[in-house]
């Protein structure tokens, strides 16, 4: 049985992918942080891109048997994810005692697997997972925010009555 994705398969995932990305950062540039919309599609899309590559190549090589062994395109994907790693880490910053960019550093993690989901076909894992990552983005954020002030004013009101 030949393993055989078509050019057209092939686009259609690298489409996918640069569409959610762009989703997920236009959330981002809304919420006025450092990784927008072009980061999370780059990010979506490249890994989609090098998950499409490592399967192709495995495929191309193993099924030609040029080779008595497999590539793992499983390998491609885990160094994927230290390699977003690396992303993440330059937008966390220390401001005034706090930590910043640890939610967009999160998402673009998130989105690099949101890519890789699609570039191994997997749609529904990866839409469902994208739905997800716009919620906590935008409902969590919310839910943050308000309990945020509740709790301040309940530390402020405690200190009035002492």
């Amino acid at each position: 049985m030949q393993f055989l994705i078509t050019n057209w398969e092939l686009f259609v995932r690298i489409l996918v992918a640069l569409i959610v990305g762009i989703i997920l950062g236009t959330e981002r540039t809304a919420a006025h942080r450092t990784a927008g919309m072009r980061t999370f599609s780059l990010v979506s899309m490249g890994s989609a891109l090098f998950v499409i590559i490592s399967i192709v190549l495995d495929k191309q090589i193993y099924g030609s048997q040029i080779a008595n062994v497999g590539l793992d395109p499983l390998r491609m994907a885990s160094q994927i994810i230290v390699g977003i790693g690396f992303l993440g880490a330059g937008l966390i910053i220390m401001q005034e005692n706090r930590l910043t960019g640890l939610t967009t550093a999160a998402g673009l993690w998130v989105s690099a697997g949101i890519g890789m989901a699609i570039g191994f076909g997997l749609y529904s894992l990866a839409i469902f997972t994208a739905i997800l990552t716009f919620l906590v983005f935008r409902v969590l954020w919310r839910l943050e925010r308000s309990l945020e002030k509740k709790i301040a004013q309940s530390s402020q009101g405690s200190q009035s009555s002492n």
